[in-house]
């Protein structure tokens, strides 16, 4: 018997789903490739699974029996998979706001592909070192530098700074704003993480106000009631999409520089690997 995995999931997602068509949606396929792997497990078992109407699917008594241990197989399946990847060894990468912004994904999948003995785990912990003073991570992206003699760390990217105003902000419908601009609005900024400071203004001329937030959700719910203002970088922008919430570029302030931190006295297996990974998704040489 050469029963197949792939057909199991697809016999169970047309009976989930109602049709062949929904199934194939479903799973990313073509309806086609569901009705083959269906037939093919018809005639490997011998009997009639699923019989097919003009209008709907209908399971037949052999084809619930299949489909009630077909259901156990998969669920077996995936457990054994989930304990395969709890012996994996992992890589911990503590961010506290963007990760790696539009390159997150690109990064995570390049790494499952080149380094599939290790997991890429990304955690999100609002601290000055993203994690690794708490030892949550073994390495950290970081947008502030980080002075404690204890971290190693090593540039990988620079970013554009935007501006965040309420969707009904005059500010929305411009294509971009100065820091001068900046004068007499209400910013919002996360004093332990954020990388938007006082001191990017000239003494005097910067924002009347300066109210502190806890996490980036809290900076784009207070941003969207029209409470305040934020900057952030391009990475915010990539990562934080929010109804509500437009986001336009600081024309003329300085590109914020981005690196990865490790502990100086156990820099983690693979770390020049991670390094050389994220400066190529940057472009940084």
């Amino acid at each position: 018997m050469s029963l197949e995995l792939r057909q199991l999931r697809h016999l169970v997602a047309v009976a989930d789903c109602g049709t062949f068509t929904d199934a194939a949606i479903e799973l990313g396929v073509s309806q086609a490739a569901v009705s083959r792997s269906v037939a093919a497990l018809e005639a490997e078992l011998g009997v009639t699974l699923l019989r097919r109407t003009t209008r709907r699917v209908d399971v037949s008594p052999a084809g619930a029996a299949v489909i009630t241990r077909a259901r156990r197989i998969l669920a077996e399946v995936a457990e054994l998979r989930r304990a395969v990847d709890e012996t994996r060894p992992e890589l911990r990468l503590g961010y506290s706001w963007s990760a790696l912004g539009r390159h997150t994904t690109a990064l995570q999948r390049a790494w499952a592909r080149d380094h599939p003995a290790t997991r890429l785990l990304l955690i999100q912990f609002n601290t000055p070192t993203a994690g690794l003073s708490e030892g949550a991570a073994d390495l950290a992206v970081v947008r502030r530098p980080l002075h404690d003699a204890r971290f190693s760390t090593e540039q990988i990217a620079t970013e554009a700074r935007h501006v965040a105003v309420p969707a009904d902000d005059p500010w929305a419908r411009r294509r971009f704003v100065r820091l001068a601009d900046f004068a007499g609005r209400t910013v919002s900024i996360d004093h332990r993480t954020g990388t938007t400071t006082p001191d990017l203004w000239p003494d005097g001329t910067g924002p009347a106000r300066f109210v502190d937030s806890n996490s980036v959700d809290d900076w784009l719910t207070m941003i969207a009631a029209g409470q305040a203002i934020g900057m952030t970088t391009e990475a915010t922008v990539a990562q934080y999409p929010r109804p509500g919430v437009v986001y336009r570029p600081v024309r003329d302030a300085p590109r914020l520089p981005v690196w990865l931190a490790w502990r100086k006295d156990e820099a983690p297996p693979l770390t020049r690997a991670l390094t050389a990974l994220a400066k190529n998704l940057y472009n940084l040489p």
